[in-house]
């Protein structure tokens, strides 16, 4: 699994020193971004959390996710979370190991007292000490919490555990894109009280087989409602087990919201959201369709990558972005000149390099930064090296002009097969004579035949000053 590994220096190493005030923990950091621009050794939270046991059980939660795999567990896990300051809240990410499934913890402004905060993103490892201070983190506990670019640490009355940055593999950077795109497609499904969410959770199994049949919820009066075929509304549930780790904070839960894609009778697994309020914070996990299927081989994203118009577009608009909390699509479409689907399309490219997440809570994208760059995504994902590989090789064969008003109609010459490529007849994209196509159906993203009839046919349709 290839990483992105950087070399850090720091001015001195942290330690814990006696001051006049009494003991300060200082964390060394080398380099982040800021509104300012780069910083050589910046702060970005010091303070207290003003629920420290929920807090607590909200960050185990995104760990146990981050040390899980719920496909193939005799694999290797990844192990570690990501944090992002934001001004007004901390978020903290982490992606399980088959990385099938995302958690976030937003720590909000409610949850959070006695220190500015700041912006910036870091990853780090969260082992067993970390693990074991916040398990001892009772109700009545100061929690004092600092983070910078490198370094994560918490402090308790019975200790300090101190955490160094961990290379971030390109499964994540997949993982991260991808569910930005799939979550911004949900819409709230259900949403519970405090007694009814702590009924279905303590309901959850705790153990289940990749193979298990997937199930499906409706909301009926107050409670969730299972039923073995999917419907109009419903909430699919792939892999039940893998909600377990909302059982660290069933105690502190006042309510769960379910959100997913529209549904029909005869819909096929689809990804899902999860969001457990908590007092001054909320937990979210968002599972993907089928435990086997992991969101870094979705496909979600492989249209916005392949426009050369994108890349251009995605520069301006990162270019306007500021650490925000809430991105306003609408705002951006008006600074930067573009429209409204193209300002889309380029934070779907700039999701690609980490730089931009979703929050179905506040049904908006955020800002957060990454060690990585949209190119890198690109270089290594599969199906776009092998579409624009086709077009080089003058594999594609129009037959319609490619300005045709039904859309482009293509011959596809792939090894010793040709396929042909022409809108698909049942909905929005392209379809394919391919095995993939058959299979999936466009349910995973474009082939590698459709991407390069469409990175052909921009090439072809575009005004000759633009070539």
């Amino acid at each position: 699994m290839a990483s992105n590994l950087q070399a850090y220096t720091y001015a001195q190493p942290s330690a814990v020193r006696t001051t006049a005030r009494g003991t300060a923990l200082g964390l060394e950091t080398s380099g982040g971004l800021t509104p300012a621009g780069p910083v050589a050794r910046p702060r970005f939270f010091s303070g207290f959390l003003t629920r420290p046991w929920t807090a607590a059980a909200g960050l185990l939660a995104v760990a146990d996710v981050a040390g899980a795999r719920y496909y193939r567990p005799e694999l290797a896990r990844l192990l570690d979370p990501v944090v992002t300051a934001q001004g007004d809240r901390l978020r903290f990410e982490s992606f399980s190991g088959c990385c099938g499934v995302y958690a976030r913890l937003d720590v909000l402004g409610d949850g959070l007292d006695g220190g500015e905060v700041l912006h910036g993103t870091t990853n780090v490892d969260v082992n067993n000490p970390l693990r074991d201070a916040l398990t001892r983190i009772g109700a009545d506990d100061p929690l004092h919490l600092r983070v910078g670019p490198e370094e994560l640490a918490v402090t308790t009355l019975g200790g300090r555990v101190v955490e160094k940055k961990v290379p971030l593999p390109d499964r994540w950077l997949r993982g991260f894109a991808e569910t930005q795109v799939i979550s911004a497609a949900f819409e709230p499904r259900a949403e519970l009280g405090a007694a009814e969410t702590l009924r279905f959770l303590r309901g959850l199994p705790r153990t289940g087989r990749p193979g298990a049949a997937v199930q499906w919820l409706l909301l009926a009066g107050r409670a969730l409602r299972p039923t073995s075929r999917p419907a109009p509304g419903a909430v699919c549930l792939p892999g039940p087990w893998r909600l377990a780790t909302l059982h660290r904070v069933l105690r502190h839960a006042t309510g769960l919201r379910l959100y997913g894609p529209p549904a029909a009778a005869d819909s096929p697994p689809l990804a899902s959201g999860w969001e457990v309020d908590l007092p001054g914070m909320r937990l979210t996990l968002v599972l993907s369709p089928a435990v086997s299927r992991g969101f870094s081989g979705e496909g979600g994203v492989l249209e916005a990558l392949a426009g050369d118009d994108t890349a251009a577009d995605a520069e301006l608009v990162g270019v306007l972005l500021a650490w925000e909390p809430r991105i306003d699509p609408a705002d951006l479409a008006a600074r930067a000149g573009l429209t409204r689907d193209r300002v889309r399309a380029a934070l779907t490219r700039l999701g690609t390099a980490g730089r931009v997440g979703y929050d179905c809570a506040e049904a908006a994208y955020f800002h957060r930064e990454l060690p990585y760059d949209a190119d890198r995504a690109e270089r290594h994902n599969p199906r776009l090296v092998a579409a624009r590989a086709l077009v080089a090789d003058g594999a594609v064969t129009f037959r319609e002009p490619p300005g045709h008003p039904g859309g482009p109609v293509a011959d596809v010459r792939s090894g010793d097969r040709t396929h042909l490529v022409r809108p698909a007849p049942d909905g929005p994209g392209l379809s394919c004579t391919c095995p993939w196509w058959s299979d999936h159906r466009g349910g995973r993203g474009p082939c590698k035949h459709a991407l390069a009839v469409r990175i052909a046919h921009r090439r072809d349709s575009a005004p000759l000053e633009h070539r």
